[in-house]
């Protein structure tokens, strides 16, 4: 505001104050004032510690001539309130509020007059608050001195915000999870009991300890410098993402913790919030898990060393020889398996397995045989889904390995399609069709078999990602200088984006989740097809279907035809 105006005016009501004594008891304004042993000071300090205390008063403080209306003094706080600085303005707005008039009443009346009021300001804009008003007398001349404070709904609101505040501190001091607030320095501010329990210690014996209190002592050298880098550009998200994370307790002993971390900023400075979850009991799970696979390979080993002494004795029967060896093929191929590739993947169908066995033998009576028709079903579907699995893993295991050979040798393009079509017919869904022709030439060189694993592969995927009563469309075309090979669905098809890693190893696109497969089967397929000198294409809209195109190139000069 503007401090020069009616500076003169402003001063003596000042000097007005401390001559009238009554005003320390009609208010609680300068109950600090009033408490100071100012007495012996110069009059001209006593009335600065006067106006700076002033200044500094909650809400609006005015003092007007009772006479003729005029406004002495205004804090500056006031001036806010009601939108300007200009006194004769402000005359006006307190005037139309009827602010510091004290018109015809009483001196004891207007001196305990406290009541909550509506307000409007310069703007028009209205407010609540407490109004206040005390008579004055300097001079042979009349004043009120008045002010505005925060409304009771405020007080209210208040109160309502300490019980918030208490509500959330039993939420902090309640939760089943372990939290802590360190600074910037990495000292512990804060710390619930649920945390306290955790690490068995008392309250004081953590408060203002660095936070590396509770971490192994041979890792606090680099968790200093995580620390250090998290608060350089501290984010929201869990900690030590693929490392096992330890905490350590007061006697010293440890135990395995997933921590969350958060961050927040107030005056006091920048915190981290730190939520621990001892995981112990996931551990110990996850340790019996991992002996249980491998007792499980363990067991494979050893049947496998059995079966080879069995082969050594079933030499002289080929019949018997050959059963064998698809055994120890068997065996093999589920080694392979469990070497190569995460233990997950064989979670699910190995416990659907194993539930349905175990349902199986306690369902004995002849009622019963649906029950276990429908058992025996699960263990079928799940054991050909893991077959299927392992094929996928042994084939690109031979690939990476360089085992397989193109053997190129000339086939009947119909024939050698029309079979696979039917081998494929076991797997279709109800209703699914698939229609087949050729055009151009009978007879092609290429290698059959791995065109077959080709057509297999790409059928498989049309019959799974497509629904029931569709239509599958394959067609072969031999031309004088390429051969051409099309499958065509309308099934679920791919986004763009998953276009692009379509054929990378074990890749799944985004839509097919709850779809069970390894992502590698046309990884295979743009292998094979890349032995054999062809290029593979991919048109696809989602929810529309999938086109996938191979054409290879004929060897004019080598070709028969």
């Amino acid at each position: 505001m503007n401090n020069t105006t009616q500076s003169g005016s402003r001063n003596s009501a000042d000097w007005c104050f401390w001559e009238n004594r009554r005003f320390k008891n009609h208010t609680t304004l300068l109950t600090d004032i009033m408490s100071l042993s100012i007495g012996d000071l110069d009059t001209n300090f006593q009335l600065s510690i006067f106006a700076a205390i002033l200044e500094r008063v909650p809400g609006l403080v005015a003092v007007r001539d009772l006479k003729n209306g005029k406004l002495i003094y205004i804090n500056e706080t006031g001036t806010q309130m009601l939108g300007t600085e200009d006194y004769a303005a402000l005359e006006l707005v307190m005037d139309q509020d009827k602010l510091g008039i004290a018109s015809g009443m009483t001196q004891a009346a207007a001196d305990n007059l406290i009541a909550e009021r509506e307000f409007r300001n310069i703007k028009g804009e209205t407010f609540r608050g407490v109004y206040e008003e005390i008579f004055l007398k300097h001079d042979h001349k009349d004043y009120c001195f008045f002010r505005i404070t925060d409304i009771l709904a405020d007080r209210r609101y208040k109160q309502q915000l300490n019980k918030e505040l208490e509500r959330f501190g039993a939420l902090f001091d309640y939760a089943s999870i372990g939290i802590l607030v360190a600074n910037k320095e990495g000292e512990i501010v804060l710390i619930n009991d649920f945390a306290l329990q955790q690490f068995g210690y008392k309250r004081e014996g953590l408060l203002r300890k660095k936070v590396e209190i509770l971490i192994p002592q041979r890792v606090h050298h680099r968790h200093v410098g995580h620390r250090e880098r998290y608060n350089a550009d501290p984010q929201s998200r869990p900690m030590g993402i693929g490392l096992d994370l330890y905490a350590v307790r007061n006697d010293g002993t440890e135990f395995p913790v997933e921590i969350s971390l958060s961050h927040y900023a107030n005056e006091e400075g920048n915190f981290v919030i730190a939520y621990i979850s001892n995981i112990t009991e996931r551990k110990k799970a996850e340790e019996r898990v991992e002996k249980l696979y491998s007792e499980l390979e363990d067991m494979v080993e050893d049947r496998t060393i059995k079966l080879r002494r069995a082969l050594e004795e079933l030499e002289a029967s080929k019949e018997e020889l050959t059963i064998a060896l698809g055994k120890e093929k068997e065996l093999g191929d589920l080694k392979s398996r469990f070497v190569s590739m995460a233990s997950h993947e064989f979670r699910t169908p190995l416990s659907t397995i194993l539930s349905s066995a175990f349902l199986v033998k306690h369902y004995d009576t002849d009622q019963d045989q649906p029950i276990r028709n429908k058992h025996i079903q699960r263990i079928v579907n799940n054991v050909s889904l893991l077959t299927d699995t392992l094929n996928d893993f042994l084939s690109v295991g031979k690939i990476e390995e360089g085992k397989v050979q193109v053997r190129s040798v000339e086939f009947d393009i119909e024939e050698h399609f029309n079979t696979i079509i039917q081998e494929m017919q076991g797997i279709i869904k109800d209703n699914q069709v698939i229609q087949y022709k050729h055009i151009g030439g009978k007879k092609m060189v290429l290698d059959p078999s791995l065109i077959k694993h080709i057509v297999m592969n790409l059928l498989g995927n049309a019959i799974k990602f497509s629904k029931t009563s569709s239509v599958i469309e394959i067609e072969t075309i031999k031309d004088e200088d390429k051969f051409t090979l099309l499958v065509k669905d309308n099934g679920i098809g791919m986004s763009e984006e998953d276009q692009q890693h379509l054929f990378e190893r074990f890749y799944r696109g985004s839509n097919v989740t709850n779809i069970q497969g390894t992502g590698l089967g046309l990884h295979i397929v743009h292998k094979y097809s890349e032995m054999m000198n062809g290029n593979i294409l991919c048109s696809s809209e989602l929810n529309i279907g999938t086109t996938f195109t191979i054409v290879f190139p004929i060897d004019k000069e080598n070709s028969p035809y």
